[in-house]
C-alpha cells in the first residue's frame, strides 16, 4: 500500500495509507480516496428555499436541507464551524442511505417540499453521497440543490452536475490573496461557476467581511466577471457577523453593503442584500 494523491479538490492532499485529508472527510483506504462521511448526517431541516439563498428558484417553496461534517476551506469566520471543522467521531451523526433520504423528501411534499438541498458543511468533499442521493431524488421527480464553496475540480463536479437543478455558490471575494487566507483558490471557484452555469440554475453569494473584501474596486471586478458570464446571474451580497476566530470585527456596516450593491448593480440585473 502506498501514498495517493486525492483528486477531489485543489489541495490534492498526499495521503499515506489510513491518513485523512485536510477536509477531515476523505481518507486513503486501500489505495483510494474514500469518503468517510458518506450518509452521516449532522443536520437535517425543512427550510425555505430563500435561506439557501435562492431567490429565483421555486420561490416560496420549502426544501429538505441536509449536511454532514468536514470542509476543504478554513474560513476564520465560519458560521457552521461546529460541523465544518469536525472530523469523524467528533460530532453526532445519523446514517441516511440515499434511498432513505429521497423517501423522506417525498413524504414532505405535502409540506411544500420540492426536493433536497445539500448544504451546511461542504457537500462536495463527499460528492459520492450527493451524486447517489441526487439520482434517487431525481427519480422521484424532485429537485436537487447544492450549496457549495465551489472549491473542487472540474472532474468532481462532472460526477454530480447532471443531477443538479440549482446551485448557490460562494464567491468569497475576487483576489487570490484573500482566497489563500481562507485556504482556497480563486481560479478553481471561477472554473466551477462557469461549469455549473452551463448546466443548472446558479446564484452566487459574497459575504462582505470588514477590511478583507469590502472595497468598491474588488466588487467592480467581481461583478464585471460575473456579468461577462451572464448578467442575469443573481448575486447575494451578505452581511458579516462576528463568529469563530473573527470576534474582533464588528458586523458589516449597512452603508458599506449598500454602496457595494450599487456598484454591482451597474453590471448585474439581480443584486440582493442578505443578513440585513
Amino acid at each position: 500500500m502506498s501514498r495517493i494523491i486525492c483528486p477531489v479538490c485543489m489541495h490534492h492532499c498526499a495521503l499515506e495509507p489510513g491518513q485523512t485529508g485536510l477536509c477531515k472527510a476523505r481518507r486513503n483506504e486501500l489505495g483510494k480516496s474514500v469518503s468517510i462521511n458518506y450518509g452521516l448526517l449532522t443536520s437535517l431541516a425543512l427550510d425555505p428555499i430563500e435561506k439557501k439563498p435562492l431567490a429565483f428558484f421555486h420561490p416560496g417553496s420549502q426544501i429538505l436541507s441536509v449536511g454532514s461534517f468536514g470542509c476543504n476551506l478554513d474560513c476564520p469566520f465560519c458560521q457552521n464551524d461546529a460541523i465544518s471543522m469536525a472530523g469523524i467521531g467528533q460530532v453526532e451523526t445519523e446514517y441516511y442511505s440515499p434511498q432513505r433520504l429521497a423517501q423522506l423528501a417525498q413524504v414532505l411534499i405535502p409540506k411544500d417540499n420540492i426536493g433536497v438541498a445539500y448544504t451546511y458543511n461542504e457537500p462536495m468533499i463527499g460528492y459520492e453521497y450527493v451524486r447517489d442521493t441526487a439520482k434517487e431524488v431525481r427519480g422521484l421527480g424532485l429537485q436537487n440543490v447544492l450549496v457549495t464553496n465551489g472549491s473542487v475540480t472540474a472532474e468532481t463536479l462532472r460526477q454530480v452536475l447532471p443531477y443538479l437543478d440549482a446551485l448557490n455558490i460562494d464567491l468569497k471575494g475576487f483576489s487570490e490573496a484573500y482566497y489563500r487566507k481562507l485556504g482556497g483558490d480563486l481560479q478553481t471557484v471561477l472554473q466551477f461557476i462557469r461549469q455549473a452555469w452551463q448546466n443548472a440554475h446558479v446564484e452566487l453569494t459574497t459575504l462582505i467581511v470588514p477590511g478583507e473584501n469590502d472595497t468598491e474596486e474588488e466588487m467592480r471586478q467581481l461583478s464585471a466577471w460575473v456579468a461577462e458570464l451572464d448578467d442575469e446571474i443573481p448575486l447575494h451580497i451578505t452581511r458579516f457577523f462576528p463568529h469563530r476566530n473573527r470576534l474582533d470585527l464588528e458586523p458589516t456596516d449597512l452603508g458599506v453593503l449598500q454602496k457595494l450593491a450599487a456598484v454591482a448593480q451597474k453590471r448585474l440585473r439581480h443584486v440582493l442584500l442578505g443578513n440585513v
